[in-house]
């Protein structure tokens, strides 16, 4: 299974990018400090790291230099909300991506795909599948009922969300933590918006509405 390190001195960022990769098939690792990012990161151990640019006792840049100049070439990506830290200066240091705070679950999870699959370290039969619907995590093409459906980057999560707990009710605060991240406003009316669009794409009878819990996608 793919390993991830997570490198964030934020407790509240740590556990949502924690908790979202996990629910995504992923096992993770924590690290708050810089002295432990630096071990864990030469370690061989993980297939990519999540970094945070504020570890509290060494610079994340520093970090990240010292493990590229040990000569370990494990993908990282880089999480950083600090205005002076530039993209140029987190790719010249070695990062393979770069996002800046706050961020969407969604965009995340694309960009931490997309580099695992360039580092050859995701599964080839990536596809996900209920009843008539599938979905392929690696082209990024969606079926249903034999059909080729055109999905937006969101609809793509949303699905996704959906076939990793086939028939298990998904609350919409769930899919917005998920699908769309922490920064958006949990009163937000989004999910409906779309589900009802992903409704229309996918046909009659998938996403089912359990009222007054949230939805359900039939497995049958």
């Amino acid at each position: 299974m793919t390993s991830i390190l997570i490198v964030e001195d934020d407790p509240l960022i740590s556990a949502f990018v924690q908790k979202g990769l996990r629910r995504n098939g992923y096992l993770t690792q924590l690290a708050d400090d810089g002295a432990t990012a630096r071990l864990l990161g030469m370690s061989g151990a993980f297939d990519l790291v999540v970094l945070g640019l504020g570890p509290p006792d060494r610079d994340g840049l520093r970090v990240l230099r010292e493990i590229r100049s040990a000569g370990h070439t494990v993908p990282v990506v880089v999480l950083t909300g600090l205005p002076e830290r530039d993209a140029t200066t987190c790719l010249e240091s070695g990062a393979d991506d770069y996002m800046r705070k706050p961020f969407h679950f969604a965009e995340l999870l694309a960009r931490v795909r997309r580099r695992l699959r360039a580092a050859g370290s995701l599964p080839s039969g990536a596809t996900l599948s209920a009843g008539a619907v599938q979905l392929d995590l690696r082209a990024r093409r969606a079926w249903a009922g034999g059909r080729v459906v055109d999905l937006t980057s969101r609809e793509f999560g949303l699905l996704e969300a959906f076939l990793r707990r086939p028939d298990q009710v998904l609350s919409r605060e769930q899919l917005l933590e998920q699908v769309w991240g922490y920064c958006v406003d949990p009163g937000t009316n989004v999910v409906n918006v779309y589900v009802n669009a992903l409704r229309k794409k996918l046909g009659h009878g998938v996403i089912h509405t359990v009222r007054g819990v949230g939805y359900r996608l039939g497995a049958a």
